[in-house]
């Protein structure tokens, strides 16, 4: 550790992301990355984009970027935040809108970042355990506290809230900020942007990465009433005013438009992971029930561990989490039907008697 470290780099324990290895023929299903191309259109708009002017500073508020998601989901642009991946826009609504006097609150088994955030900005948390069967009850954030987040579906265990039960939270909460952090809800669920007009406290964020196969180039949003989305331009002028580049914001109006192949691809991964749930099912897994772009699932007599290791040996590498309540788990990436039908025959192999 080094001597000239402030006392809070001292005690940060930093999020620890999938892993990227550089492997030849490598199957790679640990990340919850899009397994198809972006929309062709993207890639038109970056050729144009890129005229000679990379030298101009992009426009710090990503004007046509938020007025296209505005457009999509029949909103104001000034209800729309954008950031550099929707980590950003995370560690953003964090700061400005989660550091309260009193603890926030979110489930136990969730996405591992938010733990990081609360320790970066010193942020007092509690976490909820899911019930037995890995699910969220509103009922139990029906306390005091400082604010409320949690992914829907969640991470990992790809388990959807439905609205009804969203709104039980919201109205248990006038008074906290509840973020919703919407990262696969394109894979089955149904997006609680339709309810930010009626609750002012509510922030839904989601990202490019997944559905829109736009993990390379760091897109991320938010959507929320306007004094939400004020907060979080406070912070983030107050940080970087600059966090959308030349390229992605063309990028990621071509994306939100292209909706036909974002609809067709969105429905290839559900069917190969209905493919995915039905095979595990049938070699003696137990899968939860996924609204993502991934599955949970644990064998009945084979480590997650054990598995794991046995299939990198294969070159598929997928996601273990040594972690209670969850370490006989592992998470699996819906890859294409080709990768599917390797991942299910090395499977095979790994399970026999």
């Amino acid at each position: 550790m080094s001597q000239f470290w402030s006392d809070l780099v001292h005690k940060l324990t930093p999020y620890v992301p999938g892993e990227q290895p550089k492997i030849d023929n490598l199957i790679k299903l640990n990340t919850n990355e899009n397994p198809y191309s972006p929309s062709p259109k993207v890639n038109q708009a970056i050729a144009k984009a890129n005229n000679g002017k990379l030298t101009l500073y992009p426009d710090p508020g990503a004007s046509d970027l938020k007025q296209s998601i505005a457009d999509y989901y029949q909103l104001n642009s000034n209800q729309v935040f954008v950031g550099n991946g929707s980590d950003e826009v995370l560690a953003h609504a964090f700061l400005g809108l989660l550091k309260q006097d009193k603890p926030i609150l979110f489930p136990d088994i969730t996405y591992s970042f938010y733990p990081v955030y609360c320790g970066l900005y010193e942020i007092e948390f509690n976490k909820v355990p899911l019930n037995d069967n890995f699910e969220i009850n509103p009922e139990d954030y029906a306390i005091e506290n400082g604010g409320i987040i949690f992914p829907n579906p969640n991470a990992p265990t790809g388990l959807l809230l439905g609205l009804t039960a969203i709104k039980k939270i919201l109205n248990s909460n006038p008074n906290s900020a509840v973020i919703v952090d919407e990262a696969y809800i394109d894979f089955g669920g149904e997006t609680a942007i339709s309810l930010v007009q009626d609750y002012p406290n509510l922030l839904v964020i989601q990202t490019f990465s997944k559905s829109r196969a736009l993990a390379g180039l760091r897109i991320g949003f938010a959507v929320g009433h306007p004094d939400l989305i004020e907060g979080l331009e406070r912070i983030k002028n107050s940080f970087n005013s600059y966090p959308m580049d030349r390229l992605a914001i063309p990028a990621g109006v071509a994306a939100m438009e292209d909706k036909d192949y974002f609809k067709q691809t969105c429905q290839a991964i559900q069917s190969t992971r209905t493919q995915l749930s039905q095979f595990l099912t049938e070699h003696n897994f137990t899968v939860l029930p996924s609204q993502a772009n991934f599955v949970f699932a644990k064998h009945e007599s084979h480590s997650a561990e054990d598995i794991a290791q046995a299939l990198r040996k294969q070159n598929i590498i997928v996601r273990y989490f040594n972690q209670p309540r969850i370490d006989e788990y592992l998470r699996i990436t819906i890859g294409t039907d080709e990768q599917n039908e390797q991942l299910c025959q090395a499977l095979k192999d790994i399970l026999k008697p």
